[in-house]
């Protein structure tokens, strides 16, 4: 079963025969069998090489930064070996088609909301109060039909946001994790940081499922396909957020496994340590790995193969023209 690599050590990372071996600064060398990589996430300063990203490519492995912060900076993405001229012209087609548009950016936002309100059901059944924010978001899934453009659509989706966190401080009760209100770059408190490293770790996730399919992350619907780089992963993440990164962040500060000792204050923001950012991630695979019964396979999948299956949803829309649904978590 191939893994997501987590780089935090400084020092050089290159290929040996037909592996790879990171040489740490201080330390010993260490061996990584390139067979077993999923994805290479580096949160260090790396040296790298022409022939190490030669080797990437040729064993189709994403390379993804992360800068001092835990944000993410970029990714070496090798040559799109599975894309094809006419899968990005059909989703072209349904980006430039409002109305095409207009429906699969709708259905992001039914996934994200559902799913917001699948987390927050979860914690009512715990005997957190938050009968108020279920039934307010539930007003704003009606109100998306009534959107008429894609930043309508975000509009709809931030307040739901908001509703949301506002049952954050309820699920979580930890006044070292307040949430006060969102703060993104930089971050003001604790709870912030959390789901703003959370966010960048599933948006590179989300890029490396995108890779293995024939899509092209460069053409998104709900985030506007503009000069950045990507935006499909992006739009795939809201469906995910609440189910990975949210469950991920309350199961760590209930369990007492994140303090305020993991963070630091840093140019007036508060960011996650180097320890903190480990515990993180832990959690995070883990999460990844987890498995949930899925109705149309029939079977239990990994979360991180849910948003593969995502993908392949996407892609059978774009050429089949089968109605895109949304994965939505119900029990």
């Amino acid at each position: 079963m191939k893994k997501s690599i987590y780089i935090f050590t400084d020092g050089t990372l290159k290929r040996e025969s037909n592996t790879l071996v990171l040489i740490p600064l201080e330390g010993e060398k260490r061996s990584i069998p390139v067979e077993t990589i999923e994805e290479i996430m580096v949160f260090s300063e790396l040296n790298i090489n022409k022939r190490l990203l030669e080797f990437l490519t040729q064993k189709h492995i994403p390379i993804h930064f992360f800068n001092h912060y835990g944000y993410y900076v970029g990714s070496y993405y090798p040559r799109e070996y599975m894309n094809s001229g006419y899968i990005i012209l059909r989703q072209a087609e349904h980006f430039l088609r409002d109305d095409w548009r207009m429906a699969l950016a709708r259905a992001f936002v039914y996934g994200a909301l559902a799913n917001m309100l699948f987390v927050l059901r979860v914690y009512s059944s715990r005997g957190r109060k938050v009968s108020e924010q279920i039934e307010a978001i539930d007003d704003q899934i009606y109100q998306l039909k009534d959107a008429k453009t894609p930043q309508e659509l975000m509009a709809v989706e931030g307040h739901a946001r908001e509703i949301y966190y506002s049952a954050f401080d309820e699920i979580t009760q930890n006044r070292d994790f307040s949430f006060e209100v969102r703060s993104r770059r930089p971050p003001a408190n604790r709870m912030n940081a959390l789901i703003s490293f959370g966010n960048s770790l599933l948006y590179t996730t989300a890029l490396s499922e995108i890779y293995r399919t024939h899509l092209d992350p460069r053409i998104g619907y709900l985030h506007e396909t503009n000069l950045r780089s990507f935006s499909l992963n992006l739009d795939l993440a809201e469906v995910f957020k609440p189910l990975i990164v949210d469950r991920v962040i309350f199961s760590l500060i209930n369990r007492r496994e994140l303090t305020s000792n993991d963070f630091h204050n840093e140019l007036g923001g508060i960011y996650l340590t180097e320890r903190g950012k480990r515990k993180f991630i832990q959690a995070y695979d883990k999460r990844l790995k987890e498995t949930v019964r899925h109705k149309g396979l029939r079977r239990n999948v990994s979360y991180r193969r849910l948003i593969r299956l995502e993908c392949y949803k996407l892609y059978h829309h774009f050429i089949e023209d089968e109605p895109y649904v949304p994965y939505v978590r119900t029990r």
